[in-house]
């Protein structure tokens, strides 16, 4: 009897570029990549394999960038998002067109077609664009190429540091097929560093600023987006108080000031009466916001007095008001603008009266001139009066709209959602609520589409965010029309066992275009939906779900939050926005 002949043994893998990929992200520091494979790029997938990496896959590319996007956001740091050539390069761009509009350091690694058909040469490989890298030039910060293996860990590095230098935002780097294939004949990545680029305020500035504010007898600041993305609230909070200032947030900036503080104005940007109170300030501090349309009750604001603004993306300074333009981070702007104030304090507590009035009548002006009359003083109401009065003024304006229904669901979901929970809203009218009225309780715990305005983010966002800290709950909050963009992503919360709890408010229909269809032309159309039962549909899944009413949400929705693993709750409702008021300005 023959001896059987012994198999050989599996070849030795030889690292290639793939392994050079992965290898330069964990040097740079990341420990999750989000991504979903793709023939072009199955050399980096394989990799993986051999990497300490934690892999997140979903079920579209899109969804996929939207989970970057809320792990970034959440983290402060790069999300790695690995994608194929061609179609599912594409299928990141609304994802990667979001990330920028909220400053999100998205690192999406695409594979190419073989070098053979790079350069516009039509040679029908599978996924072949002309130009794919020309699809990203307009959305992302930066766009980057590596040609031959050796250039992989020099091109990682350098998008990383594009990701995360001020402003944050999205990179597109791009590796050809054969090259992610190819053997690499250098030692494993190891000591590759990448140098985020500071943007640091000119001294002139703040002492300009710093002289405008401290002589302002009404500062008001407007915090964006920039400042909570900056990891800046306890300079915003030092400098309002030191100046007395009463603050607003943008949409954006939620999160960034406390919201029941004496001097918040909170967050309603939509209401006329908001608006009206940052035009009449006679300086005001704009950080980490262009005034954009909804910051600027759709280009309605016009400022009465002097405008400063603070904002780390140079395209957006002065772009909608002249200003003394600051481009700076806005932490160390406003760290530099706190101690710039706090030493002409520290110096007008050291002078005498006679100090006083001998510097004022030099100046021809009265003791006290260009500064703040104390509280008392009866020349007007304090700043926290002031803030008092206007609350007020938008409470009464809502309470006379009759829209109890609205309030009592947002009011719902704040008492379910435990404090410090993120909550990640897609675009439906709840969440235009949520921007104006919601109290998330915790600097950078509410995120939501509002840069790009695309549907689909809320559910894939949450399970980002919930990759990014799975030791507490994430809620997402979605209309049914889009539920329908990440219903996929049900497989991915069951997959991964991700605690995040999906409330889906269900009116058959886009909510806010039948509102805005309907006020505009009288009667809605292509607004209709068919849709699922999304009960059925999220056990199916293998997720537990309930469909609830307004009177049971809280409870319904709290049990759903507090449990292991993803949840749904459905509730149907139609809902109605509060009456805008830029119309009548």
């Amino acid at each position: 009897m023959s001896t059987p002949t012994p198999m050989p043994p599996p070849a030795q893998h030889r690292r290639n570029g793939g392994d050079l990929v992965v290898e330069s992200l964990a040097a740079l520091g990341a420990d999750t990549v989000f991504g979903l494979p793709g023939q072009h790029a199955l050399g980096v997938f394989d990799a993986l394999r051999r990497s300490a990496l934690r892999y997140v896959g979903l079920r579209v590319e899109n969804n996929a960038g939207f989970a970057a996007d809320a792990y970034a956001r959440t983290t402060h740091g790069v999300a790695p998002l690995l994608v194929s050539t061609g179609p599912g390069a594409l299928m990141t761009l609304a994802a990667l067109q979001e990330a920028a509009a909220g400053s999100a350091a998205v690192l999406a690694i695409g594979s190419q077609v073989p070098l053979a058909g790079i350069g516009g040469g039509r040679h029908g490989y599978l996924h072949e664009l002309t130009d794919q890298s020309a699809s990203f030039r307009g959305v992302v910060k930066s766009v980057h190429t590596a040609r031959t293996a050796s250039q992989i860990p020099s091109a990682v590095a350098a998008a990383w540091e594009s990701a995360l230098s001020t402003p944050h935002g999205p990179v597109w780097l791009e590796i050809p097929q054969d090259v992610l294939l190819a053997e690499a004949d250098v030692p494993p990545v190891a000591g590759l560093r990448a140098r985020p680029k500071e943007l640091l305020p000119r001294p002139e500035l703040i002492t300009e600023a710093a002289t405008r504010l401290t002589r302002a007898r009404r500062p008001v600041i407007l915090a964006g987006g920039g400042v909570v993305r900056a990891g800046a609230e306890a300079e915003l909070l030092a400098l309002a108080e030191q100046l007395r200032a009463p603050v607003a947030t943008t949409f954006g900036g939620k999160g960034a000031f406390p919201w029941e503080h004496p001097l918040s104005l909170q967050s309603w940007l939509e209401d006329r009466y908001t608006t009206a109170f940052l035009e009449d300030a006679d300086t005001l501090l704009v950080v980490g916001s262009g005034l954009g349309e909804l910051s600027s009750n759709y280009h309605t604001f016009r400022p009465l007095g002097r405008v400063v603004q603070i904002e780390a993306d140079l395209g957006k300074l002065e772009s909608n008001h002249a200003a003394l333009g600051i481009h700076a981070d806005a932490r160390a702007a406003l760290a530099a603008l706190v101690k710039e104030v706090g030493e002409r304090e520290t110096g007008e507590a050291g002078r005498t009266e006679d100090d006083e009035a001998s510097t004022a009548g030099e100046a021809g002006a009265a003791p006290g001139a260009g500064r703040p009359p104390s509280p008392g003083s009866g020349h007007a109401p304090s700043p926290e009066a002031a803030v008092s009065a206007l609350l007020a003024r938008v409470r009464d304006r809502i309470a006379g709209q009759h829209l109890d229904l609205e309030q009592q669901v947002l009011a719902s979901v704040r008492a379910a959602l435990p404090d410090g929970a993120v909550s990640c809203w897609d675009m439906t009218i709840l969440a235009y609520w949520a921007w104006s009225a919601f109290d998330p309780r915790h600097t950078n715990a509410l995120h939501s589409a509002q840069g790009a305005g695309g549907l689909g983010y809320g559910f894939p966002a949450a399970l980002g965010a919930a990759v990014a800290d799975p030791a507490r709950p994430v809620l997402a909050v979605s209309g049914d029309g889009g539920a329908m963009y990440s219903i996929a992503e049900l497989a991915t919360a069951r997959q991964y066992d991700l605690p995040v709890t999906w409330l889906i408010v269900d009116d058959g229909g886009y909510g806010i275009l039948r509102e805005y269809m309907t006020d505009a032309f009288g009667a809605p159309t292509a607004t209709e939906l068919t849709r699922p039962d999304f009960v059925a549909l999220a056990e199916s899944f293998g997720v537990p779900a309930v469909r609830t009413a307004p009177d049971r949400l809280r409870t319904d929705l709290a049990a759903a939050l507090a449990a292991p693993g993803p949840s749904v709750v459905v509730l149907p409702a139609h809902l109605r926005m509060f009456a805008p008021t830029h119309l009548d300005s």
